[in-house]
């Protein structure tokens, strides 16, 4: 079983997440109470297995007919249902090349929810790009079992690089456009209707030494939901770059992030502020307009960050990475929420904000708040409270006694020290006597 850290934190509103481990694992985490609590792992699905190992996921997050894909180490992709975890269908070889190459692992994965939609329930549309950037876009028909499942059509095939590593692939909100990017290969955009190139980078000039970076993207990430043109890539030279298509091919604003790759990047809402994670374990916040830090999540993590995810309704940012942890924040405050320790290396987090809530009322919010806001407003005002042991209560106990006999002692002190300044003056005027006594019989009489 999980256990939990030993941190002051102040619990998660009802919520539901996903990860995905090194092992092929997927675990399901519940906070199903009205009140806050700590995630605990309900369910499990998949069996351990090395080869198995979750690579890339993509999630159509909706209420009726949720899809959940997972593509694995050994270039096997699973559909399956992020309710109760049956497979839909399996597609092996989903590379288009030999499942035993480990050298060109899947590492983009889309599901199509436009393209869902508009067909009959029973197909689903993905987009998968590999290491050496074979890209691909299928349709493939579901299934009730685990069976595996060939596509109803001929895939569109194509290549987005001609060297390198692909290491990063993004897909915009509207699913027109999608991004590549990796280890020696410049970020370009395709049209993914035409499969066309649309736009490619530029690398960066040398600077005043006149050193070159080389190019090594490790993510990326769209700004916008709305707008494709603008989208934050992340480099293995701690940078963080943003880039405009509309004005340029170089990045139109750079800034660096301490000294050890950026591994992770999520866009928030607001659509200016990203979410920033490096090798090291440390994560920021920060305004891509301006490049200034709006802060650091207290708590540093001891292993890289893998996976950060931002929920799409509730003001709660997730991550996880090589020290088995997730870890929930607070956007807001960038304070520590909940973090359980889950075994193996997490590689993935996808938060199912669907998830219907057992135990909360169902009775409507107050006029002018949405239940996020209301959530968001639990999330500021509960204060950080520790219970006090009954051991705390027998010291305090035993620290009051103490304190009175301590005043008990002191007013003793005070009394013994009237009585004594009392005797000490009876003392001098005796001998005072004594004196005029001997100095009236010295003196001759008269």
């Amino acid at each position: 079983m999980p256990r939990t850290t030993t941190l002051e934190c102040s619990g998660c509103p009802p919520l539901r997440a996903l990860t995905f481990d090194s092992i092929g694992l997927i675990k399901v985490l519940e906070v199903p109470d009205k009140q806050r609590g700590v995630p605990q792992v309900v369910e499990r699905w998949g069996d351990p297995e090395s080869s198995k190992c979750v690579m890339a996921v993509s999630m159509i997050d909706r209420n009726s007919q949720p899809l959940l894909a997972v593509a694995r180490k050994n270039n096997e992709i699973e559909v399956l249902s992020p309710v109760n975890g049956d497979i839909q269908t399996t597609i092996s070889d989903a590379s288009g090349l030999d499942v035993s190459s480990e050298e060109n692992n899947i590492v983009g994965l889309h599901l199509f929810e436009k393209q869902n939609t508009e067909l009959d329930s029973r197909y689903c549309t993905l987009l998968t790009c590999t290491t050496k950037g074979n890209a691909s876009i299928r349709s493939i028909e579901l299934a009730d079992s685990s069976t595996e499942s060939s596509c109803t059509d001929s895939p569109k095939t194509w290549n987005v690089c001609s060297g390198g590593n692909i290491l990063c692939c993004k897909v915009d909100r509207h699913e027109n456009f999608a991004l590549f990017g990796g280890k020696g290969v410049e970020l370009n955009i395709w049209d993914i209707n035409n499969l066309t190139k649309i736009w490619n980078s530029k690398p960066p000039p040398k600077d005043n030494l006149g050193i070159f970076t080389p190019t090594w993207f490790t993510s990326a990430a769209f700004l916008m939901k709305d707008d494709h043109r603008k989208f934050v890539a992340g480099t293995n030279s701690h940078q963080v770059r943003l880039y405009d298509i509309s004005a340029q091919r170089r990045p139109v604003l750079s800034f660096d992030f301490r000294e050890t790759p950026i591994k992770a990047l999520a866009e928030d809402i607001d659509g200016h502020s990203v979410y920033v994670g490096n090798g090291s374990g440390d994560m920021a916040s920060f305004d891509i307009r301006t490049g200034k830090m709006l802060g650091g999540f207290s708590g540093k993590c001891s292993g890289s960050i893998k996976s950060i995810v931002r929920h799409p309704e509730l003001p709660i940012i997730a991550s996880c990475g090589l020290d088995c942890y997730l870890r929930l924040w607070d956007t807001k405050t960038r304070q520590l929420l909940s973090a359980v320790f889950l075994k193996q290396h997490v590689m993935h987090v996808l938060f199912d904000s669907k998830f219907d809530i057992k135990g909360v009322d169902s009775s409507l919010p107050s006029k002018g708040k949405t239940q996020t806001e209301i959530l968001s407003e639990e999330v500021e005002e509960l204060p950080l409270k520790r219970k006090k042991s009954s051991r705390n209560k027998e010291h305090t106990e035993d620290g009051s006694e103490r304190k009175k006999k301590s005043k008990h002692s002191k007013e003793r002190k005070k009394s013994e020290g009237r009585d004594g300044g009392e005797k000490i003056g009876s003392r001098d005027e005796r001998r005072k006597s004594k004196l005029k006594k001997k100095d009236s019989r010295s003196i001759p009489e008269l």
